[in-house]
C-alpha cells in the first residue's frame, strides 16, 4: 500500500534522512521517500505486517509532527 503521510514543516535536509532511515527499520516497508520541501512522506508497506499509524508513531518518536 502506498501512503503518503504530511508533516509539520521540515526545519532541515538532515530531518529527510533521519525519518527515512528511521521508517525504513520497520518491518513492512518496502520504500520510503521524504520529500523535504513539501513536508511529506511516501511511504509503499505491507499493510499484513504494518499499519500507517504503526510508521505515524515512529516519525512521531523521531520528534516530528504529523499534520492532520
Amino acid at each position: 500500500m502506498l501512503e503518503t503521510i504530511k508533516l509539520n514543516q521540515l526545519g532541515c535536509p538532515s530531518c529527510v534522512k533521519k525519518i527515512e532511515s528511521g521508517v525504513k527499520q520497520q518491518d513492512g516497508v518496502n520504500s520510503v521517500e521524504v520529500l523535504f520541501n513539501s513536508s511529506k512522506v511516501k511511504v509503499d508497506f505491507d499493510e499484513a505486517t504494518v499499519t500507517r499509524h504503526d510508521i505515524e508513531m515512529v516519525i512521531e518518536k523521531l520528534g516530528y509532527t504529523i499534520r492532520g
